[in-house]
């Protein structure tokens, strides 16, 4: 069975950053895309960034833009999620989620989640 494990999230304060783990087992980031998702109380969950498993371009919710960098290390089979100048609207449970090649199609394995808190 797939395995997706977030790892990475805390309490920092507003402006600070924190970078998160998404460490892949069973399936290859060679051929799954992989995304994050958030989900705040009360809120729905939002896709916030999502890395192909070609070369394509990697795409980032406007929300996010300029100040997240998704980015893998295919050797370890890992993915990142780099947030930079947080705010308490970023805090959330943070998910990643594995898609068969594209970010488009349909996130078949999912994580546990790992919760970012944004406070002074």
């Amino acid at each position: 069975q797939a395995q997706l494990v977030e790892s990475g999230g805390g309490l920092v304060q507003p402006g600070g950053s924190l970078t998160l783990s998404c460490a892949v087992s069973v399936l290859s980031v060679d051929y799954y895309a992989i995304g994050w998702f958030r989900q705040a109380p009360g809120k729905e969950r939002e896709g916030v960034s999502c890395i192909p498993s070609s070369d394509s371009s990697s795409y980032y919710a406007d929300s996010v833009k300029g100040r997240f960098t998704i980015s893998k290390d295919n050797a370890k089979n890992t993915v990142y999620l780099q947030m930079n100048n947080l705010n308490p609207e970023d805090t959330a449970v943070y998910y990643c989620a594995a898609a068969f090649r594209s970010c488009r199609r349909e996130y078949e394995y999912w994580g546990q989640g790992t919760q970012v808190t944004v406070s002074s």
